[in-house]
C-alpha cells in the first residue's frame, strides 16, 4: 500500500462500539469509510452524527463484494465474529475485531490461522491495553510482590437501550464471558504467570435470558505463582449498584485500588464511559515499623486527565493503523486474545457443571 493511498474500510455494526470506532476512522486522514453495515437504523443515525453521506448496507456478503474494502471493523454481536472475519481475511482485507475474537475457541483458532495464511492484520479490540491509567494500574501492581490477591468486578444495572443490547449478547455469551476477557486479560499481564484453574458461580435472575445462560456471574482464578483473583459481572435492571466498580489488587508489599468517586456513583454503571475510567489510584505501602505503625503515607496517582471512551477508540484504531502500515508482527497479541477468551470459557463450563476446571 502507497503511503499516500488511503486505507478503504468497511464499518459492520453501528451501535455503541462500532459508531466509536467509525468517528475515529471519520477524523483520521489515513483511512476512508466506504460503508456501513447494520440491519436497523443505527448506520442511518451513525451518517447524521457524523454529518456524513457514507454508503449504506443491510447485508456483509453485498457490501463486501461491493465497497471492496481494504479493511473491516467488526463490532457487530460475537456469534457473528467468526463469519464475517474470516470472510473478510478472505477478501484480503485487515481486520478490526471487537472482543472477543470469536464465541468459541476453536472459531478463534480458525480466524489466527486464517490471518496467518493470507499475511493480513487482525486487531481484537481489548480497549484497556490502549488506556494509560490502566498501563499504569498494572505497572504499579506489579510492585506489590508475589503472590498478588486481584479483585475486580463491572456489575451494570442496565436498564432502556442498555437492556436491549445486553439481552442481544447474551444470546450468544454470559457477562462473565463477554466482559470477563478484558479483566482476565488484565490480570494475566499483572502476574505474568500461568492461570492454573478456575471455579465459578453464576444465577438467572430473568426469564428474558435462555435457561441454560446466566445474567450474574463470579469467576476465581489460580495462578502458577500462587496469585489468586476474582472477578464479578451482571446484566440486568435487578442489579445493584452497590459496589459495582471495584478494582483492587494487593500483594506483600501493600496494594493498589482504581478510585473512580465520579464514575463509580449511582446512576453509572451501565454508562460506558464510567467502564474504563480511574480518575485516581491509590498506592498503599504495607510497610510497618517496630511498633507496627505504617512508615509511609498512601500516594495518590492523579489521573483525571486521562482520555475518555471516544479518545480510547482513536488510540484503537491509531494502533490497527500501526500494525498495517509497520507491519507489527500479532502473534503475541492474538496469542493473548484467545488465552483469555479459553479462561473464560472455563469459567462458563464451571458455572454450567458446578466443578472446578483445570487448565
Amino acid at each position: 500500500m502507497s503511503e499516500n493511498k488511503k486505507i478503504r474500510i468497511l464499518i459492520v455494526g453501528c451501535g455503541n462500539m462500532g459508531a466509536s470506532h467509525a468517528t475515529a476512522y471519520h477524523h483520521m486522514p489515513e483511512f476512508e469509510i466506504c460503508g456501513l453495515v447494520a440491519r436497523g437504523e443505527s448506520k442511518s443515525k451513525l451518517n447524521q452524527s457524523l454529518q456524513a453521506s457514507y454508503p449504506l448496507f443491510e447485508d456483509f456478503d453485498s457490501a463486501l463484494a461491493t465497497s471492496r474494502p481494504d479493511a473491516v471493523c467488526i463490532s457487530t454481536y460475537p456469534d457473528t465474529h467468526e463469519e464475517f472475519a474470516l470472510k473478510a481475511l478472505e477478501a484480503a482485507c485487515h481486520v478490526f475485531i471487537e472482543k472477543p475474537l470469536a464465541d468459541t475457541v476453536l472459531g478463534c483458532e480458525r480466524i489466527i490461522n486464517k490471518a496467518k495464511e493470507t499475511g493480513k492484520k487482525v486487531v481484537v479490540g481489548y480497549i484497556l491495553r490502549h488506556h494509560p491509567s490502566w498501563i499504569r494500574f498494572i505497572e504499579e501492581a506489579q510492585k506489590m510482590g508475589k503472590p498478588l490477591v486481584m479483585r475486580m468486578n463491572l456489575n451494570q444495572q442496565s436498564h432502556g437501550y442498555m437492556w436491549d443490547v445486553h439481552r442481544n449478547l447474551m444470546k450468544s455469551l454470559s457477562p462473565i464471558v463477554d466482559c470477563g476477557v478484558h479483566y482476565i486479560d488484565v490480570m494475566c499481564q499483572m502476574t505474568r504467570s500461568k492461570p492454573i484453574s478456575v471455579s465459578a458461580i453464576g444465577a438467572r435472575l430473568t426469564p428474558d435470558i435462555a435457561e441454560d445462560n446466566y445474567n450474574y456471574g463470579q469467576l476465581q482464578i489460580r495462578f502458577e505463582d500462587g496469585s489468586v483473583g476474582w472477578y464479578e459481572a451482571a446484566w440486568g435492571p435487578m442489579v445493584s449498584e452497590t459496589a459495582f466498580f471495584v478494582k483492587d489488587v494487593f500483594g506483600p508489599k501493600g496494594s493498589v485500588s482504581i478510585t473512580a468517586k465520579d464514575a463509580g456513583s449511582s446512576g453509572k454503571s451501565d454508562n460506558v464511559d464510567s467502564h474504563t475510567k480511574t480518575e485516581s489510584i491509590r498506592v498503599h505501602h504495607a510497610a510497618i515499623d517496630t511498633k507496627n505503625e505504617f512508615i509511609q503515607p498512601d500516594e495518590w496517582i492523579d489521573m483525571t486527565d486521562e482520555p475518555d471512551h471516544q479518545g480510547l477508540c482513536d488510540r484503537e484504531q491509531a494502533y490497527f493503523l500501526k500494525a498495517i502500515t509497520e507491519n507489527i508482527d500479532l502473534t503475541e497479541h492474538l496469542d493473548d486474545a484467545i488465552n483469555s477468551l479459553k479462561i473464560a470459557f472455563a469459567c462458563d463450563e464451571s458455572v454450567k457443571t458446578g466443578n472446578l476446571v483445570k487448565l
